[in-house]
């Protein structure tokens, strides 16, 4: 791998937020990352966000993220600096960065499996420095990068880094949505609402949404949940079979990742129905294959690969996907410990997405008016 030369010079620092194991963040001084790769851009971040899965990784739940590296892997930002053999941006450009690198020339990008490709995949805030911090590099930035107009409002776009592509990929085109379908989405979190978003363009006659919370509950009910199930005293699955008629649902979409609502969804799925998996799991669940092994239901599992970034950022362009209402809240760069605290605590902040901007001074050269 390339190594930038020693010119003398003192490097360049930047704000970070940096992971020190479990529970442990510190916003710290962090050098400025530069160029190692060709096909390298470094993009100074205007607006970030955190996604549910770095609650996971603070938690100690992805053994793949070590002690200092920076977190993050959603951001909107401009072009600072590209390598050599970036053919699709140039410096000064805005750009979303997708949570997904991909080569794509490997046997697993050819198959549009990006989340898998063998030199890329989730590398940002996971296995390199993610977007969490004032500068990120992105590697294979022609695929990694999309292009924003100006106009663009940066807190819709950064939801198409992740979460939304994650609800289209892996909620409503893994459970294979219809027109007429009953479809459960439990976990009325950010990923369960941007779920929700996705399962609206297929048309199904009824969304049962699940969650613990009445707050996010309503929140889905304006989003266009027809139907809202407190999950609280264990008897979410004979509400929902209730109110199919004991049928069960066409579609039941897990978006929390732990193995309560796992089982919720077993519970609800008719014969014939699709389980898709979408939470990130900790701990090992039970399938319980002695009651679902002749039921012909599919579960499928799956991380987001992007490949729909784009056909949703045009829909945001023109107005028809609404992606700034999954944001609640607001914090800088300064703030972004509190911005962790009121994510974690959801519930009682009435938070959904929260997004962090690293706002700059404007710099005056001299000669300048």
């Amino acid at each position: 791998m390339a190594k930038p030369a020693d010119n003398g010079k003192s490097m360049a620092m930047m704000k970070a937020l940096v992971f020190h194991g479990p529970h442990k963040l510190v916003l710290e001084d962090r050098p400025k990352p530069v160029i190692l790769q060709p096909t390298d851009a470094v993009v100074r971040i205007t607006t970030t966000t955190i996604c549910g899965t770095d609650l996971h990784i603070l938690k100690g739940d992805v053994p793949t993220v070590v002690d200092g590296r920076i977190l993050g892997h959603e951001g909107v930002g401009v072009v600072e600096e590209m390598g050599t053999n970036v053919l699709n941006f140039k410096k000064g450009d805005k750009v979303l960065i997708s949570l997904i690198t991909a080569c794509g020339r490997c046997s697993f990008c050819r198959k549009a499996m990006y989340s898998h490709c063998r030199t890329g995949g989730w590398l940002l805030g996971n296995s390199i420095d993610g977007t969490q911090a004032e500068y990120v590099r992105v590697p294979y930035a022609d695929t990694g990068l999309r292009l924003l107009t100006p106009e663009i409002d940066d807190e819709a776009a950064v939801m198409l880094s992740c979460i939304l592509p994650t609800g289209m990929e892996c909620g409503a085109l893994c459970g294979q949505v219809k027109p007429g379908d009953i479809v459960a989405i439990v976990g009325a979190g950010p990923v369960g609402l941007a779920a929700l978003l996705a399962v609206k363009l297929y048309s199904p006659a009824e969304i049962i949404m699940i969650d613990l919370d009445d707050n996010r509950l309503e929140v889905a009910r304006s989003f266009g949940a027809t139907k809202a199930v407190n999950s609280s005293d264990g008897k979410a699955a004979e509400r929902v079979m209730a109110l199919t008629r004991a049928e069960g649902v066409d579609v039941a979409i897990e978006a929390v990742g732990i193995p309560a609502t796992f089982d919720i969804c077993q519970l609800i799925i008719a014969p014939g129905g699709r389980m898709a998996n979408v939470g990130v799991h900790g701990k090992p669940v039970t399938l319980n294959l002695e009651k679902l092994w002749a039921s012909n239901i599919t579960l499928t599992t799956r991380l987001v690969d992007a490949g729909t970034t784009s056909m949703l950022l045009g829909m945001v362009e023109r107005g028809s996907l609404d992606s700034k209402k999954l944001v609640s809240h607001r914090f800088r760069l300064s703030e972004i410990l509190k911005a962790y605290d009121t994510f974690a605590n959801a519930a009682k902040e009435h938070a959904l997405k929260v997004t962090i901007t690293t706002a700059r001074e404007k710099i005056i050269h001299p000669g300048m008016v």
